[in-house]
Order: structure tokens, then sequence, then C-alpha cells
């Protein structure tokens, strides 16, 4: 496999490539860089770059340099798979990494451009790139470092490179899950000692050990990629075994009412009970919560459960039954968190729903998974009817969600519609990774 690389500095390159395994796969003779200077395509003393057209300030490589590079280093190997970098490309992840691997064993030809100043002309990269790679949301000074990056993360799928391919196989982000904690000696440094299962010699229960330290580790603090991938039965089951305990409560009562946003009490509807009961229930919510103190309410949502939370619900409709049987009717959210506390065994955390921004210190995005489950708390998110939740339970709350929205102003969804979103958004798999 060849691979060219053309750069403004190309001495930045030639201690990275004598190092380690990059190193080695050269000696293997499974990879052969070529690394060329830009200057090497215009005269002595004439410029790569130009000024940008337009107001602002910044020197751009000149179109017509990276063509001639290009088509010297085409016409030494064949036609190139080329990889240019810029902050708003695709972001680099192990996916990625594996598709441009197999491509680019099977092309034979890897070129990678990395820019400097302001980048390049647009033009360049609408004609010739097949991928373009950004690291991050983050500006570098070029794109060398990035290209490095990519050098090693794909060095390292290419067979005889990494002597145990199965350091390969089960590393980080080559699945759903990333990697368990490995040890060494000493036993015991600084006050920790090594977990005593991995010294056991056990190899089944060190390897049971290791599967549940990977999916803890993948649950609480990359839910993201978790999420973006396609999920076997048995994956979905372990996963969902570390994923705390989560509650949904529907409240008529401490919600905000009428055009003046005063707080009162609403009335309950049975759609709302379906609909959520059914979000709650896909979602794997271990109980919702329909809050009214009001009787004449809490009769109607009695009648209502008593039907579809005995046999003859079941019978009617089994899938509507299995999602409102874990329906519960409670006069205010204290009993909620009661009934919660005695449960589980500790308090949850509170977290409201918002149309609006409202004053409080703690609002959470729907990214913010690993700063909730980390603390190991059953978690309720409450949703209000009305107009919406009043401050006083706002200020109850330990976080708030920020609003459900899109690109237009409107902004007035159906409270069971906003439960479904956010469900979805804060407990759902979204897969773009379809490698199982």
């Amino acid at each position: 496999m060849n691979i060219s690389i053309l750069t403004v500095f190309d001495e930045l390159y030639h201690p990275f490539l004598q190092t380690s395994l990059v190193r080695r796969a050269q000696e293997k003779q499974l990879v052969q860089f070529d690394i060329e200077r830009f200057f090497s395509y215009v005269a002595p003393k004439e410029r790569i770059d130009a000024p940008t057209f337009g107001p602002g300030s910044g020197m751009l490589i000149k179109p017509e340099v990276i063509q001639k590079a290009i088509e010297d280093k085409e016409k030494k190997y064949g036609p190139a798979f080329k990889i240019f970098f810029s902050p708003q490309g695709q972001k680099l992840d192990q996916t990625i990494l594996k598709k441009i691997a197999y491509t680019v064993q099977e092309r034979g030809h890897l070129m990678m451009l990395p820019a400097r100043y302001e980048g390049m002309d647009a033009r360049v990269e609408e004609h010739y790139a097949d991928l373009v790679i950004s690291v991050g949301d983050f500006v570098l000074m070029g794109g060398d470092l990035p290209a490095m990056m990519l050098i090693e993360g794909l060095l390292r799928l290419i067979p005889g490179v990494v002597g145990k391919e199965e350091s390969v196989c089960f590393e980080s982000f080559t699945g759903p899950f990333v990697d368990y904690p490995s040890y060494t000696e000493p036993v015991e440094w600084q006050g920790r000692k090594v977990p005593d299962i991995v010294r056991s010699g056990n190899h089944a229960a060190i390897e049971e050990w290791r599967t549940k330290q990977a999916v803890q580790k993948t649950v609480k603090q990359h839910f993201s990629w978790l999420r973006s991938h396609v999920l076997a039965p048995a994956q979905k089951d372990i996963a969902r075994s570390y994923i705390p305990s989560h509650y949904t409560a529907l409240m008529h009562s401490e919600v905000l009412i009428g055009k003046e946003r005063t707080p009162g009490t609403t009335s309950v509807t049975s759609l709302d009970i379906h609909d959520i009961a059914r979000s709650s229930y896909t979602y794997d919510v271990k109980n919702f919560f329909v809050v009214t103190p009001l009787k004449d309410q809490q009769k109607i949502v009695k009648r209502l459960l008593d039907f579809w939370q005995k046999d003859i619900g079941a019978e009617y409709n089994v899938h509507r039954y299995q999602a409102v049987r874990a329906v519960r009717l409670q006069t205010s959210i204290d009993e909620v968190i009661t009934f919660i506390e005695e449960k589980e065994g500790r308090r949850p955390l509170l977290i409201a729903t918002s149309a609006m921004l409202p004053k409080q210190r703690m609002m959470i995005t729907f990214h913010d998974q690993a700063l909730i489950w980390v603390q190991y708390c059953p978690v309720l998110i409450i949703f209000g009817t009305g107009r919406g939740l009043s401050q006083a339970l706002i200020d109850r709350c330990d976080y708030v969600l920020l609003p459900v929205h899109g690109f237009s102003d409107f902004n007035h969804l159906s409270v069971r519609s906003a439960a479904a979103t956010v469900l979805d958004r804060w407990l759902g798999i979204n897969e773009k990774n379809l490698e199982k």
C-alpha cells in the first residue's frame, strides 16, 4: 500500500514515520510513504499561496499547485483515494477508519492533503476529495497532526502491522463497547489495589468481569457511541442493566394555567395516559406516575387503570395492557418521590422539562447522561400539563432539560409528543453505525 502525503511542512513527518509500529509497517513492506512538499511544484521563490477573495485576511494554497502535486503522485502510484482535512469535514471515528482501511487496501494508493494557512481553494476539495476529515470541533494550525492521527489509526487495521490481532479486535470503539481497564505490577500503588478477580487465574470469571466493566464504562461515559450502534439482544440486555432506573411523572398540579400563567390544576385525559405510558414502556421506564390531587380526577384515572391493568385489558389489547400496567396514580410529587425512594433505596434525581428556559442554574442537554448517571441514583423526569411546570416545582428539581424545539419559531408540542421526544433523545437508540 502506498501513502502519498502532500504538505507544506514535510519535516514534521520524518521523526513520526520512524516511530514504533509506523516504522515496523514500513520494514515489513506493508506500507510505503511518499512525502512531498507543495513547494516542489512551483518555481524557486514562487509562492504556493494567494490571498482570499473578498473581505478578511488569509492565504489559501493555489488550486493549480495542488493539481500538479496530485497528478504527479497518481502518475507514479495510480489513482488514489484522496483525503483532505478540515474542521468542517466528517468527524473521524473507528467506523470511518475501517471504511478507509478497506477502500485503501482495495485501491492500493492513499493520498492525504493536509492544508496550512487558511486552507485550500474550495474548488479543490469539490473536485478531488473522496473524503474530508475532521478530528473534532476545534481548529488547529494545519492538517498535519490530523493526518498523523489518521495514519496511526489506519495502520492498526492493516493485517500484520499489530503483532496480536486480538489487540485490534477487542479494543475500544471496534464495536458498541469501549475497552475494559487493564493492570500490571505492583499489586498495590498509591493505596489502590489491582482487583483480585484479575489475578485469580479464572479466565471465564475474568472475561465476565472485563465485559461488565467495559459495558458499565460505555453506558456511563460513552452513551452516544453505544446508542449509535445496531445492538444484538444480548448487548441490549447487558447495557440496560447499567442504565439507572428511570421514572416519569405527568403533573396535573403545581402547573401553570391560563394566559396569566398562575399556578393551578388541570384535568386528566385518557389519551395522555395511554400515549405516555406506551412511550415510557418503550424506553424501559420503570413506572409512569399520573399526579392529581383532585378526587374526581382520581376517579377517572382509577377507572381507566382498573380496566387496563386487569385481565380484561390484556384480552382486549395486550400491548396496551403491558404499557398501562406500569402506570401509578399519586396525589403529589412528594408521594412519587417517596414511592421511588422506597423501591430503589435512594432518592431520585429530579429532572424537570419545560418548553421555556426557566430560571434554573442546573440546565442540562440531551447529551449529558454521563453527568447524571455517574451519580448512581434513580432518575425521575417530570412533565407538566397546562402551560408547563410551576417555577416552585422547577426550583425543587435537581436539573432542567433544555426545551425540545426545531428550527421554526413554533414551540407548542402536546405533552404526549414532548414526552416521546424527550425519552427518545435521552434513552433511545439512534443507529448510525450499522456494523454489529
